[in-house]
C-alpha cells in the first residue's frame, strides 16, 4: 500500500539547533476543529518540545490556530497535547532523553493516509561553535555548486 503522505508544518530550526540522534513517528490526539483547521495547512511546530509526564508523552507549545468556522468548540491553540506511542516507546525514550543533554523536539508534522503524524526527534544540543561550523560547511557546498 503507498502511503500519501500531506506536509503540514516543518520544524527547519531543530536541524540548526540539535544534533538528531533518532526519529520516531507518533499519532496526536486532537479534537475535531483541530483536525479541521490542520487540514487548511495552519499550524507551527518551530517552538514546540515534547515530554514524557506519568508514562505519557505530550507536546507543548504547538501551535493550531483556531478554525475559523468553529464556535464554541474551537480549543486553546497552544494547549498540551498527548502523543500516541507504545508503552515500549515512551519508556525507550525516556531512558534516552533522562541522559544529560537530550531532549525531544518535533522535525515535521503531516497527514499519512488521512490521520495526523507528528515525527518526533530525540536530539542532543549543539554549541554555538557547533552551529558555526555547520552554517560554513552548508556555505562551502553552496559555492561548489555554483562554480560548478
Amino acid at each position: 500500500m503507498e502511503d500519501h503522505i500531506k506536509l503540514i508544518a516543518k520544524n527547519k530550526k531543530a536541524f540548526h539547533d540539535y544534533f538528531i540522534e533518532e526519529r520516531i513517528e507518533c499519532g496526536l490526539e486532537l479534537k475535531g476543529t483541530e483536525v479541521k483547521s490542520l487540514r487548511q495547512g495552519k499550524a507551527s511546530i518551530k517552538e514546540a518540545y515534547a515530554d514524557i509526564k506519568n508514562g505519557e508523552a505530550f507536546i507543548y507549545q504547538m501551535n493550531i490556530p483556531a478554525y475559523s468556522f468553529g464556535n464554541i468548540f474551537n480549543e486553546d491553540p497552544l494547549r498540551p497535547r498527548k502523543l500516541l506511542l507504545h508503552k515500549k516507546e515512551i519508556r525507550h525514550l525516556y531512558e534516552k532523553k533522562s541522559r544529560a543533554g537530550y531532549t525531544l523536539v518535533p522535525l515535521s508534522l503531516y497527514f499519512k493516509n488521512g490521520k495526523v503524524k507528528l515525527e518526533l526527534a530525540l536530539a542532543k544540543g549543539k554549541k554555538l561553535y557547533d552551529k558555526r561550523h555547520a552554517l560554513k560547511e552548508k556555505d562551502a557546498k553552496k559555492r561548489m555548486k555554483d562554480y560548478l
